[in-house]
């Protein structure tokens, strides 16, 4: 692993644990894919850096459990949306 990726990895780690984002909002602000996200941080992490794996990884499977939530809340406001969009 090139010290480029390396930094890469514990960048992007240290920027979801400060601000908790999801991995698609991690890789957008990064400018890489949602794959590499995950790859960098469930794979590359752990060897890496271990403790800071177990940190990542629970925010993760907090983001994981919460999903179907978030997923129908984006689904309300589409609708909502569109509700005023007709109103107007």
């Amino acid at each position: 692993m090139t010290d480029k990726i390396k930094s890469r990895v514990i960048t992007i780690a240290n920027h979801c644990l400060k601000t908790g984002c999801t991995v698609r909002q991690a890789a957008k602000e990064f400018g890489v894919s949602k794959s590499t996200v995950h790859a960098d941080i469930s794979g590359r992490l752990k060897k890496i850096d271990p403790i800071m794996y177990r940190e990542v990884r629970y925010l993760l499977d907090t983001h994981f459990a919460e999903r179907h939530i978030r997923g129908g809340q984006a689904t309300k406001r589409k609708y909502e949306e569109l509700a005023r969009a007709r109103k107007q």
